[in-house]
C-alpha cells in the first residue's frame, strides 16, 4: 500500500506506513481508468479494499473470493510465514474447487475472460 520499504522488524518486514495509501492512492486510481481486476495480495492490501469484520480469517476471506469476482481477488501475501498455511489451504482448496487459482490464469489471459457463470460453477 506504499512505495517505499517500511523496513524490517522482529518477525519480517514492517507493515506499510498509515499515510502512504491516504497520500497517493486516490489521485493515483484516479487515473487508472480501465482497472479490471484488482488483486488484493496480504492482509494490508486485503484490509483496504474489503474491509472485512474483524472476526474473519484469511482463509475465509480467500476462499469466499467469489464474492468479489471478477473485480477484485484476495491472495495471501508469498511470504515464508504463510508457507504452512499455503501448502494446506491449496491443498484443500483445490480438491473443493474453491481457490482462486482456479480460475486465475483464465483471468489474466489478454484474450479470454471467463463468464460469471464460469467462474461461480
Amino acid at each position: 500500500m506504499g512505495f517505499c520499504y517500511p523496513g524490517r522488524g522482529r518477525g519480517g518486514d514492517l507493515p506499510p506506513r498509515p499515510e502512504c495509501a491516504a497520500t497517493w492512492r486516490d489521485a493515483l486510481l484516479s487515473h487508472l481508468t480501465k482497472v479490471e481486476l484488482t488483486i488484493a495480495i496480504g492482509c494490508y492490501a486485503i484490509d483496504w479494499h474489503l474491509k472485512p469484520a474483524k472476526q474473519s480469517t484469511l482463509t475465509e476471506i480467500v476462499g469466499q473470493w467469489r464474492d468479489h469476482w471478477p473485480n477484485l481477488i484476495p491472495l495471501p501475501h508469498p511470504s515464508p510465514r504463510n508457507t504452512q498455511w499455503l501448502k494446506q489451504s491449496l491443498g484443500r482448496s483445490r480438491s473443493h474447487s474453491s481457490a482462486p487459482a482456479t480460475n486465475f490464469g483464465t483471468a489474466l489471459a489478454p484474450t479470454a475472460y471467463p463468464t460469471y457463470a464460469e467462474v461461480t460453477t
